[in-house]
């Protein structure tokens, strides 16, 4: 049993939790809690651990049996744990690959520049597999796909939605435009409203920075500008929220 917070694998896993360029160098992530280490795909598991209370309490058991964790005090787990309160259980997974190609077999695409919250690309991940969206794309500047926060606020999604960083969105969308793709802008400058869009055929929509919005010159490589109504002094609405009215308003297009 590891009982050192010093040990090789407990450093390791400390570190992955809160080092973006580890993750990408090593090409490996955490997974926390029961829901996101039994929803892993077997292919992405590399090793799991748990708290002895975790192994000691006998609603845990089918889970361990199967798992096989290896188990370690509860102190070390903490130090291995990015959360207050751990489940006692986490996995170290490698992270999935994705071509461009796979972003073609769903719905549209959602193209975002520069998010910063973790919250919100989780939740447009989540929200986007219940959308039926092909993927998402972001620049090297929008926040980690493996960033913890993110990781857990998809619920699983991340497991089963395609994503990929782009070196060059605009390059991306120039790619997908001679697909025959149309690319939608959520901007405070469109002029149709984001319920007069066809999105039956190829479809991707940019979502800019959760301050600044889109930079001038991706919002000028989108096909049309979108604007979602909105009362009363609210200037613009939080990222994950636009994404998701363009994300069901395809959907509702769709079915």
């Amino acid at each position: 049993m590891i009982t050192s917070t010093s040990n090789s694998q407990v450093r390791q896993i400390a570190a992955l939790q809160t080092k973006a360029k580890l993750r990408d160098e090593l090409r490996l992530f955490v997974a926390e809690g029961t829901k996101m280490v039994e929803e892993l795909p077997e292919v992405l598991l590399q090793k799991v651990f748990c708290s002895v209370s975790y192994a000691k309490n006998k609603k845990n058991l089918n889970f361990s049996k199967k798992f096989l964790p290896e188990v370690v005090p509860d102190l070390v787990f903490s130090h291995m744990s990015n959360t207050k309160t751990p489940q006692g259980i986490l996995a170290v997974a490698r992270q999935p690959e994705y071509t461009i190609e796979d972003l073609f077999t769903g719905g549209p695409i959602i193209i975002l520049e520069s998010l910063q919250d973790p919250g919100n690309l989780g939740t447009i991940l989540r929200t986007g597999e219940g959308a039926g969206i092909g993927g998402v794309l972001v620049n090297r500047e929008t926040v980690d796909f493996y960033n913890p926060k993110v990781v857990r606020s998809t619920m699983g999604s991340l497991y089963r939605v395609p994503h990929l960083v782009c070196p060059d969105l605009e390059e991306s969308v120039k790619a997908l435009k001679m697909r025959a793709f149309h690319v939608y802008a959520a901007h405070l400058d469109g002029a149709q409203n984001y319920t007069e869009g066809d999105y039956r055929e190829k479809t991707a929509f940019l979502i800019g920075n959760e301050g600044n919005g889109l930079t001038d010159r991706l919002a000028k490589t989108a096909d049309t500008f979108l604007r979602i109504p909105m009362e009363g002094k609210v200037e613009s609405l939080n990222a994950a929220v636009a994404a998701a009215i363009l994300m069901y308003e395809a959907h509702r297009q769709k079915h």
